[in-house]
């Protein structure tokens, strides 16, 4: 479920992965970069995205309480690509 191939004609894009039921990002962070400590590919996806912690949180005693990430986001799991060069 992650996406980043290039096709033909588009450019590459950043690996992003779905949540899957009940994932936070402890276990994002697991499957993604289990070679790193916990603490850092958790570091690295806080920082990769920011989308996930602008958006209110979830009330005090609902089911994603606690939990910024939610099973429609999509979670970068990659640092943004650097701007290709345009022609000269």
């Amino acid at each position: 479920m992650a996406s980043g191939v290039e096709a033909r004609g588009l450019s590459r894009v950043r690996r992003w992965v779905r949540p899957g039921p009940e994932e936070g990002l402890p276990e994002i962070a697991r499957r993604v970069m289990p070679g790193l400590p916990e603490a850092e590919a958790i570091s690295r996806l806080q920082s990769w995205n920011l989308h996930l912690f602008l958006r209110a949180p979830a009330a005090a005693g609902s089911p994603r309480a606690g939990n910024p990430v939610l099973p429609s986001d999509i979670v970068f799991v990659e640092p943004p690509l650097a701007a290709e060069a345009a022609p000269a």
